[in-house]
């Protein structure tokens, strides 16, 4: 079904602020949940809203904490997220960020013992479209096995990056494994398969079927052993760069997914280095470049890191956001 932004996030902030959360902080939650729908990433929008309620009632969110600053290094910050709601302590990282990149150039926050950030990549295009680039990542329960093992060993540590573009950002949101776990529930929420293997089953054996990946939990790292090492060198990375803690941690927090994670929020301002509009001609050319690949077999269009994410938000700011009936049911009866 489809729904309008307004009524989604009407819904939404109402859920929130009934579960405890003073208005302000209810309505930047609900806004970033529904324009993760309106970007057609609904496993991080509508999709985590009866769990995120579920997090607050058995307390391992705290609806109204905000960061305290731990360090302060001048273009290093470190702040406890007091495992206040990941959504409105990452966007306090971010604008100290900015301010820092403002005046240095480049600002680090390390964020820890935060909550579930939710869509990783609403950070990016926050700093992106204020004119700054971003590299930004999550450390996270064990979700996924090492390369070579069976059993979860390592986290999915989304890891995103962005970059200002004209008419929009530039910017890459993914997680370690080569499907996220929220994009098999919606695949399986379809009635689809996955275009490519994304995990294997219970007998050992790769598999597209999104649910055989959810019930055997042994997703696929992205290239294999390389997202393997990948996502556990972010790990490692997150919990120093933040005096904070690592998945064998964070998998005895007893705090649900990403309970007590360690975040870095690297910002950059690009006015400092290169001309703006020589920045955005720069993008336009590398874009144009990638596109004028000869075409694969069956494939009509090549898109840019980011692009699929406007495309969605033309069609769903037009004619309604898409929700999982269930879902929104869900939603209503909380």
């Amino acid at each position: 079904m489809r729904v309008s932004f307004d009524e989604m996030y009407s819904e939404i902030k109402r859920v929130f602020m009934k579960y405890g959360m003073e208005e302000a902080r209810a309505a930047q939650c609900a806004r970033v949940h529904t324009e993760s729908n309106l970007d057609g990433i609904f496993s991080h929008g509508s999709n985590r809203v009866a769990r995120f309620v579920d997090y607050i009632q058995k307390g391992w969110v705290e609806p109204n904490a905000v960061p305290t600053v731990e360090k302060d290094l001048g273009a290093i910050k470190i702040l406890n997220g007091n495992l206040g709601p990941g959504v409105s302590n990452a966007l306090t990282a971010v604008d100290m960020g900015i301010e820092m990149a403002r005046k240095y150039g480049i600002g680090m926050v390390g964020l820890h013992n935060t909550t579930h950030w939710m869509r990783g990549g609403t950070y990016g295009l926050y700093a992106a479209n204020q004119g700054f680039a971003a590299i930004l990542w999550t450390n996270t329960e064990s979700c996924m096995p090492p390369w070579g093992g069976k059993t979860c060993k390592i986290g999915n540590n989304p890891y995103i990056m962005a970059l200002p573009g004209d008419p929009h950002p530039v910017m890459l949101d993914m997680a370690m494994s080569q499907y996220a776990y929220g994009k098999l529930e919606v695949t399986r929420q379809a009635g689809k398969r996955l275009p490519f293997p994304g995990g294997f089953n219970s007998r050992g054996e790769l598999t597209d079927i999104p649910g055989e990946i959810e019930e055997s939990r042994r997703i696929l790292p992205m290239g294999y052993w390389k997202g393997s090492s990948f996502a556990f060198m972010l790990d490692i990375l997150g919990a120093v760069l933040t005096d904070g803690i690592g998945a064998a941690d964070i998998d005895n927090t007893g705090k649900g997914s990403c309970g007590r994670a360690s975040q870095v929020f690297i910002i950059i301002d690009p006015s400092q280095i290169i001309e703006y509009n020589k920045m955005v001609e720069l993008t336009r050319k590398e874009i144009a470049h990638i596109k004028s690949s000869e075409l694969a077999e069956n494939v009509t269009s090549i898109l840019a890191p980011g692009e699929d994410y406007v495309l969605y938000r033309e069609d769903q700011a037009k004619n309604g956001i898409f929700v999982d009936d269930e879902v929104w049911k869900t939603i209503q009866s909380l």
